[in-house]
């Protein structure tokens, strides 16, 4: 039995914590839309070097002509794509605008600031119009244009399914089977099937678990909000009253004198100023939750401040993936890496929804 549950804890939370599982499964990151989206091409116009003595000399002038500081990822000079072409090697000129047509050196290149011998007639190419910030994209990028590329590699790995060991997978595990087991406890109680679990990734502890407690008298009450409202009930705060839910609970946090963690209410003003040994709700915390969260959840976690959210299932309102992309814009106060897959088959089988 779990003690903070006073309910039978799934049996497959505990085997999962040994390093000696291997999921099947693979967590892949949900990537923001600049990072996922394909690459934007623009036109722009290059020209050949028929001299390739005066490159050193070309590239100097036309550079101080027409500089590109929103485009610092594109080379100005690239190998001839044709080998079969005279010429070795191109130079980028400029971007082409919108009126974009025929253009002769004269109209691209004034005199006297660049002395266009050794160029041939321009012509227009597509070039990538942003750095491309995968390696998927970079790819893509360098077919067209030759493009500097600073890999995030810890996006190359999460993408690869490489940025997680075996242990820290069994972990994620356990933790995505306590939520399917809190969302069938919802389910035994017809509620809907959704299960979430809040853990400190420094200490692998579970901070909260709850469930989806939504009806017609608290509409609101999402799994996510209902794990975030536990966590700050351990915290000596929270808002809602989830006694009624016995699957529902949290491990109360190590409050300062005069702060009862486990109040269903808010910190007075002069609490909170004397409550910097709490944590701001979920600060450095991961959210584990059998489905991708809606936009309301979704907005709730920027602002409880939660470092990553697994989710096992999408959603079709998802907001973390699936319809949004709430988690990674770059508008907002506060961004987290979401992960999406963990016991994905599983999570699908709680809810006919996804």
């Amino acid at each position: 039995m779990d003690p903070t549950l006073g309910v039978e804890e799934p049996r497959g939370a505990a085997k999962a914590r040994g390093p000696e599982r291997e999921p099947a499964w693979q967590a892949l990151p949900v990537l923001s839309e600049q990072q996922s989206g394909a690459v934007e091409l623009v036109l722009a116009y290059a020209a050949p070097i028929l001299d390739k003595r005066q490159t050193s000399r070309l590239l100097k002038e036309v550079s101080a002509v027409h500089p590109l500081p929103a485009q610092p990822h594109l080379k100005r000079v690239r190998p001839s794509p044709d080998p079969g072409r005279p010429h070795a090697l191109e130079m980028l000129l400029c971007l082409a605008g919108p009126a974009a047509g025929t253009r002769s050196l004269a109209e691209l290149l004034p005199r006297p600031a660049v002395d266009p011998r050794g160029l041939g007639q321009p012509f227009l190419v597509p070039v990538p119009a942003r750095p491309p910030l995968t390696r998927g994209q970079f790819e893509e990028a360098r077919a067209h244009w030759p493009t500097s590329f600073h890999e995030d590699r810890q996006v190359t790995r999460a993408l690869a399914g490489r940025l997680f060991s075996a242990q820290e997978r069994a972990a994620m595990q356990g933790h995505m089977e306590r939520a399917v087991w809190a969302a069938q406890q919802a389910a035994g109680r017809g509620l809907r099937a959704v299960g979430a679990v809040v853990v400190d990734p420094g200490s692998g502890r579970v901070l909260a678990t709850g469930h989806d407690c939504s009806g017609a008298a608290g509409p609101l009450l999402h799994a996510a909000m209902v794990c975030i409202d536990l966590v700050a009930q351990g915290q000596g705060r929270g808002a809602y009253d989830l006694a009624p839910h016995p699957a529902c609970s949290f491990v109360p946090a190590a409050a300062p004198p005069g702060v009862r963690a486990g109040c269903v209410r808010k910190l007075a003003e002069a609490e909170v100023e004397n409550a910097d040994s709490l944590p701001y709700v979920c600060t450095g915390y991961d959210l584990y939750v059998t489905r991708e969260p809606c936009a309301m959840c979704a907005m709730a976690l920027v602002h409880s401040r939660v470092r990553r959210v697994f989710y096992g299932a999408p959603s079709p309102d998802g907001a973390l993936g699936t319809r949004f992309r709430l988690h990674a814009r770059p508008d907002l106060n506060h961004r987290f890496q979401a992960f999406r897959g963990v016991l994905e088959a599983q999570c699908r089988r709680l809810d006919p929804d996804v």
